[in-house]
């Protein structure tokens, strides 16, 4: 069985609605997943946007989300989940507006593409103080066991 992430507010390469948007609340899609290998110790989540900032001449990926040390046990994550919800030993990364948590979409300029990337690790990472998203895929490099994606859309 592979690795599947999936989303109850919107499907694969379908429009994310503005309730997770900076449009609406700007809170967190549920995320639901399976097919987490046996072999996983901790799981990571990455959400970000290779369009910015206008999707015809891109120049940066930016970062929205940084989850990692998610119990592999873990299912997936309600919507509007904060920090004192996450499943127990969640660690969050510094997003592009320079903090912890959940950035949700709000480009300046056409439709971007939302990529919400699951992996499962064969290691729990150390406390990484609340790293860039470049410094934790480098503590990832070697560990990953399986990924999976799930990308949503958004224009205003």
């Amino acid at each position: 069985m592979s690795l599947i992430l999936t989303s109850t507010a919107f499907r694969d390469q379908e429009e994310i609605p503005s309730r997770y948007t900076c449009d609406g609340d700007d809170v967190s899609p549920p995320l639901a997943w399976s097919g987490v290998p046996s072999a996983a110790k901790s799981l990571v989540l990455i959400v970000d946007d290779p369009d910015a900032p206008d999707p015809k001449a891109p120049k940066m990926t930016w970062v929205h989300w940084l989850l990692y040390n998610i119990p592999p046990t873990a299912t997936g994550l309600p919507e509007h989940v904060a920090s004192k919800n996450l499943p127990q030993g969640t660690l969050g990364g510094v997003n592009d507006w320079k903090r912890t948590g959940y950035g949700g979409p709000c480009p300046p300029i056409g439709r971007h593409r939302y990529f919400h990337k699951l992996y499962a690790l064969d290691t729990v990472l150390p406390d990484l103080k609340h790293p860039t998203k470049a410094r934790l895929e480098g503590a990832m490099k070697g560990h990953i066991l399986s990924q999976a994606e799930i990308v949503g859309t958004y224009e205003r």
